[in-house]
C-alpha cells in the first residue's frame, strides 16, 4: 500500500492559500499571496529540496493547472517532476499535454491508487483535495512548514469534517527565520483522558 503524504506551507492560523506569489490564488479577494518569500534562507531551501525528492503527485485541479503552467518549462528546478506520475482529481478535466498525467474522478479512484504498488504519493497545495483526504482518513503523513505569521483570512488547511486521528511527530527543525518544519505520521485513533488523573 502506498502512503499519501500531504505537504503544506501553513500560517499559524492555518492559512495555506497562495504561499508562492501574489498572483497564485487571489480568490476571495486574498491579497497576501507570496507570504512565504520573506522567510527564505538556506536552511529552508535545504528542507524544501528534501521535500521535493521525486515521488508521484496527487493534485487537485486548480493546483495542477498552476503546476502545469509553470513546471514543464522549469523542470530543472524540481528534479524528476516531468517523470513522476501526476494524478489529478477533477470532474471537469480529462486530458493534459503534460506527460505522465492521469485523471481521477472520485475518492474510490484515490483508494484504488493508494492500494496499488508504487512510490509514496505527495500532495502539494490542493486545499479542497486535502480536506477530502482528511475527511476520508486517507492521509498517512503530514509534512508541515509552519510560518510565523497570521493572516486572518484565506483558505485553510484544516476545515470541518476531518476524521479524528492521532499523529506522531517523526522529525522537526526550526529555521533561523522561525519556520517550523515538522513531519507527522498517522498513529491511529484519538485517545482521551483527564489531565492530572
Amino acid at each position: 500500500m502506498r502512503k499519501i503524504i500531504v505537504l503544506s506551507m501553513v500560517t499559524l492560523d492555518g492559512v495555506m492559500q497562495a504561499p508562492g506569489g501574489p498572483e497564485e490564488d487571489t480568490s476571495g479577494s486574498f491579497r497576501y499571496g507570496g507570504w512565504v518569500a520573506p522567510y527564505g534562507d538556506s536552511a529552508y531551501g535545504e528542507a524544501m529540496s528534501a521535500q521535493m525528492k521525486p515521488a508521484d503527485l496527487l493534485l487537485g485541479r486548480k493546483t495542477f493547472e498552476i503546476f502545469a503552467s509553470y513546471w514543464p518549462e522549469h523542470a530543472g528546478s524540481w528534479s524528476g517532476i516531468d517523470d513522476v506520475t501526476k494524478y489529478v482529481l477533477s470532474r471537469t478535466r480529462s486530458r493534459s499535454s503534460w506527460k505522465n498525467t492521469v485523471f481521477l474522478r472520485s475518492v474510490a479512484d484515490i483508494r484504488k491508487l493508494k492500494s496499488s504498488r508504487g512510490s509514496d504519493i505527495k500532495v502539494w497545495g490542493s486545499g479542497r483535495l486535502v480536506q477530502l483526504l482528511l475527511k476520508n482518513g486517507l492521509v498517512d503523513e503530514l509534512w508541515l512548514n509552519i510560518f510565523p505569521l497570521t493572516l486572518g483570512k484565506g483558505k485553510k488547511l484544516f476545515g470541518d469534517g476531518a476524521v479524528p486521528a492521532a499523529f506522531t511527530l517523526l522529525e522537526s527543525s526550526v529555521t533561523p527565520r522561525g519556520v517550523i518544519i515538522a513531519k507527522y505520521e498517522r498513529a491511529g485513533n484519538v485517545t482521551t483522558g483527564t489531565v492530572g488523573a
